[in-house]
């Protein structure tokens, strides 16, 4: 069970940039398809970013191109969501996510098998 935490949420002003982490124990993080997904409330959850291993190809929701970043430390076990230009509509929880080779293509929640519990983001106007 790889086990995944969250951490950097938290209350900002429209405009603020915040940078969330994940980090992991798991010694074959570097083998996962890490991906940071989001729900809002009242909404379904749904993929932010995404990041190959090896590669480190990139993938991100339409809404978010240009002012999130996803990266990932594969000597530190973590993962990493720069967001700026934060909105109100970007308020939401943030999980973390691992996932095979699968999840990539799919940007799916149901080919992820590892979950944080998330941490939450509230953008005030």
């Amino acid at each position: 069970q790889v086990q995944l935490i969250e951490s950097g949420g938290g209350l900002v002003q429209a405009g603020a940039s915040l940078t969330l982490t994940c980090t992991t124990s798991e010694r074959t993080f570097s083998e996962y398809v890490m991906g940071w997904f989001r729900q809002g409330p009242g909404k379904e959850r749904t993929l932010v970013a995404a990041i190959m291993p090896k590669s480190r190809n990139t993938d991100y929701a339409d809404s978010v191109k240009g002012r999130f970043t996803i990266s990932r430390d594969d000597s530190k076990n973590t993962l990493y969501l720069r967001m700026t230009g934060l909105k109100p509509s970007d308020t939401a929880v943030y999980y973390c996510a691992a996932g095979g080779p699968p999840a990539y293509a799919s940007g799916k929640d149901y080919h992820y098998n590892f979950w944080g519990r998330g941490t939450h983001v509230t953008v005030f106007s």
